[in-house]
């Protein structure tokens, strides 16, 4: 038998789709099949088979050590991965031992830009068929399936900001390698600001198009292509969808759009603050809303003069409740709290208003409007989705479990007398430590493992001599 009949791991919908997918491999003549999963990041990594060896492995998986697990995001292990339990407290993750990736075949696509190529998503296991539980992928699908116990699904909308650069020179001497290896020189495919002006578009139109062509060949629900305020900063915005398939789309479209550009010269980042002259932050918007049991908008008003339905406000509540201990997952890098300051269409404090875009929550909709959502404008595009999102339904069911009542719209958000966010990468851990419900719901063992990976990378950071210490003090002292 093979590993996924012997833990029954796939549902009908998934054998079925397997079946399909090998049809399409030989129809299509694919020559290799890309198996990927989320990391911890949010990060696609995995392997690539012959296309005669990725057949049977649909069914049997694809080994890969598990110090990717161990990882922060200079591709370092930051646990004593050869010390009893690995650093993990667990068997399974000692001596950089095996895991499995499982093949969801529902998420089969062929790469319009990679000649040959198939890709498939993955889910993670261990040898003996148990999850391995710091897979993000699937801590989101657990609080989805919290969510569906409470009569509802949880529908998502991506709008994503991010740079495209040209490049310069790629920087690969042998002396620009490391742990992170030396970014590319870069220059502008556009000057700021002239936020969505026609012509500046005109000068983007043609990465637009290569990037459009492939992420509607990928069957992304890609909805607009925009210029941004900034320097050479896009926005792209994507119909909304429902439970695993938003998240999926966000790590399949950075990772897309990254090696789109790299083939044709050019250099895409969702780093939020690049350092840039002039450049601006860039955020990830995140539209959301509840579906009942019949599909309808449980966030829309009946009638009367409420922004939102009874259950819309108290899920509202529960986001404010956990915005500081969310902030982790929606900013999980010290850069992203670069973009956190007032005036400036970015949050620096948790509170809603009804439609207005210096809010950290801004309510959209109303009384017979099916779009009634709630858009957290908190997050960076760096942010891996499945935490994000799994964040937002916890936060969510723990406003609707108690009734949460988010107080009234705030008109002047940057002036309300409320909580501010984690001014760094620092305080927010420090926040997400202490929020009980996140702890509880996550898992306290993801949540202490999460912390230690970030927390590794603050400590390198702080090492570092910037360039501002050295300017300020080199000559004073």
């Amino acid at each position: 038998m093979s590993f996924v009949e012997r833990f029954g791991l796939w549902s009908a919908e998934q054998h079925a789709a397997c079946a399909q997918v090998r049809q399409e491999i030989a129809a299509r003549k694919l020559e290799v099949v890309r198996f990927s999963f989320p990391d911890q990041h949010g990060i696609l990594r995995g392997k690539t088979l012959v296309a005669s060896e990725a057949l049977p492995a649909m069914q049997a998986g694809v080994s890969l050590t598990s110090t990717l697990l161990a990882k922060d995001t200079s591709h370092r292990s930051v646990f004593p991965v050869f010390a009893a339990g690995g650093g993990f407290g667990m068997a399974q993750m000692q001596g950089g031992a095996d895991f499995i990736l499982v093949a969801d075949p529902t998420t089969f696509r062929v790469l319009p830009w990679a000649p040959h190529t198939g890709w498939v998503l993955c889910d993670a296991y261990f040898a003996d068929g148990t999850p391995v539980p710091f897979a993000t992928r699937r801590l989101y699908a657990q609080s989805l399936a919290r969510l569906a116990e409470a009569g509802y699904s949880y529908m998502a909308g991506l709008e994503v900001e991010f740079h495209v650069f040209k490049v310069t020179d790629e920087r690969m001497a042998p002396g620009d390698a490391g742990q992170p290896g030396t970014p590319p020189e870069v220059s502008l495919l556009t000057h700021g600001y002239q936020y969505l002006t026609e012509l500046r578009y005109d000068q983007i139109d043609p990465v637009v198009e290569l990037l459009r062509r492939d992420l509607l060949a990928l069957g992304l629900p890609l909805r607009t292509m925009e210029v941004e305020f900034g320097p050479s900063q896009f926005e792209f915005t994507f119909s909304p969808g429902v439970g695993l398939a938003p998240a999926d789309q966000m790590v399949l479209f950075r990772s897309a759009v990254k090696q789109i550009c790299r083939r044709h010269g050019y250099h895409a980042t969702f780093m939020c603050r690049p350092k840039i002259p002039s450049v601006m932050s860039s955020g990830w918007h995140l539209h959301q809303s509840l579906l009942d049991q019949n599909g309808a908008n449980a966030f829309m008003p009946p009638t009367g003069d409420k922004d939102l339905s009874a259950t819309g406000l108290a899920f509202l509540g529960g986001l404010l409740a956990h915005a500081r201990g969310a902030a982790a997952f929606s900013t999980p890098t010290i850069n992203g709290y670069r973009r956190y300051r007032p005036y400036s269409l970015a949050p620096d404090r948790a509170i809603w208003a009804r439609d207005n875009r210096g809010a950290m929550l801004r309510v959209l909709g109303g009384p017979g409007d099916a779009a009634t959502r709630i858009e957290n404008r908190v997050g960076e595009p760096a942010a891996n989705p499945y935490l994000y999102f799994a964040s937002q339904v916890y936060a969510g069911l723990d406003g609707l479990a108690r009734r949460l009542d988010p107080g009234p719209s705030a008109d002047v958000p940057y002036e309300a007398k409320v909580e501010t966010l984690p001014h760094s990468l620092d305080e927010a851990l420090d926040c997400l430590k202490a929020d009980a419900c996140l702890n509880q719901c996550f898992g306290k063992e993801f949540v202490d493992y999460f912390i230690h990976i970030k927390r590794a990378e603050i400590a390198r950071f702080n090492l570092e001599v910037t360039e501002w210490e050295h300017r300020e003090y080199f000559e004073m002292f």
